[in-house]
């Protein structure tokens, strides 16, 4: 009698991976993390120091939506705190996570280098000297809302003019992959220098301050950030989105093959790394120094649903938001009634999910 050997059934694992084989699957996978990021965000509108639940969240934003009423005085006060302070700082962790997420996938592809970040070209050091300056320069005038437009505006354009210098350093060496990266590497090293040189002649009211901002953080978010970075971001995505196809040939196939497939590389790769300092330069101006995500939202992103732009670019937007609203609800909650940046919870959080993604892709693949 002759038994018969069954195949065993496909682990979670293996019919994952059969699922993100396929556009349908990949586009089911996007859908499935935007899902779960809408509600991750709804519940981060109830973290937090005053004691508002979930079910006040919910109203609040039903409410607006159908501009009904408020009721009493307690429920008015309620709503204008969720609304005023909680859901621009959730908004302004989604489309900052997701902008610097977009560049560091920009950065990463063109670069043709995993381990760039949307810092590679030096633009976070510039940000950071810019802010430094105007916060030593104007001391304890930075407290105001005056102060706090100077920082901003000096952070932005320290970051551009130092992206722009090397960018045109570059295009005058067809905008070589590595020209770049050396070039970033030393404007990164000088502003740094220079960053450190002020925090030594500066007094110890304004060093915490320098740090606080340094460390990045998206207490105190308001509307019109929210505003600006959302308007950027949507602005700036369908363009990015657009040459994904051309990302995909010039990170793969390499410059020469792209150009034989009729890319223009130098040309789309200037074009492209613009648009990634200025997502970038422009949301650092807002948040600080937030440097994790930009680095390890792509890498999760790719490990998740593979290596195609098409696919990528979104997901990557997706799982930045989402980390950055997670670390900001971590920060508030772990050391309540004291706040942690969130730019150190994002490292905290991602470093160790990072780690354990690239062991677990090893052992897949050995």
């Amino acid at each position: 009698m002759t038994e018969t050997l069954e195949r065993p059934a496909p682990g979670l694992l293996a019919r994952y991976r059969a699922l993100t084989r396929t556009d349908t699957g990949r586009r089911t996978v996007i859908t499935a993390g935007a899902v779960l990021t809408a509600l991750v965000s709804v519940w981060a509108l109830s973290v937090g120091g005053a004691l508002i639940g979930l079910d006040d969240a919910i109203s609040t934003l039903w409410a607006k939506v159908t501009a009904s009423p408020p009721g009493d005085a307690a429920t008015a006060r309620v709503r204008l705190q969720v609304w005023e302070l909680r859901v621009p700082r959730v908004l302004l962790s989604l489309v900052a996570g997701a902008a610097l997420a977009v560049a560091g996938v920009l950065f990463q592809g063109l670069l043709r280098n995993p381990l760039v970040s949307p810092y590679t070209l030096g633009i976070a050091p510039a940000a950071a000297f810019g802010a430094s300056y105007v916060i030593v320069f104007l001391g304890r005038e930075t407290a105001g809302p005056s102060g706090e437009l100077w920082i901003v505006l000096g952070a932005l354009l320290a970051a551009v003019v130092s992206s722009g210098f090397v960018l045109a350093l570059a295009a005058t060496r067809s905008s070589d992959p590595s020209t770049l990266i050396l070039l970033g590497i030393a404007v990164t090293q000088f502003f740094t220098a220079a960053t450190a040189v002020l925090q030594f002649t500066a007094d110890q009211e304004t060093l915490a301050v320098i740090a606080q901002w340094m460390w990045g953080s998206v207490n105190g978010a308001v509307w019109r950030e929210v505003v600006i970075v959302g308007l950027l971001f949507g602005l700036t995505y369908p363009l990015v989105q657009r040459r994904a196809g051309a990302l995909n040939a010039i990170a793969f196939a390499g410059d020469d093959a792209a150009k034989s497939l009729g890319v223009p590389v130098t040309r789309t790769r200037l074009w492209l790394l613009g648009l990634a300092v200025a997502l970038t330069a422009v949301t650092i101006s807002f948040t600080g120094i937030i440097g994790f995500v930009g680095l390890v939202a792509p890498h999760i992103a790719r490990l998740l649903i593979g290596s195609n732009h098409r696919f990528l670019l979104p997901f990557s937007a997706v799982i930045g938001g989402l980390l950055l609203v997670v670390a900001d609800s971590a920060g508030r909650t772990v050391l309540d009634p004291a706040v942690v940046p969130v730019g150190i919870v994002d490292a905290l959080i991602g470093a160790p999910v990072f780690l354990y993604l690239i062991l677990a892709k090893r052992r897949a693949t050995t």
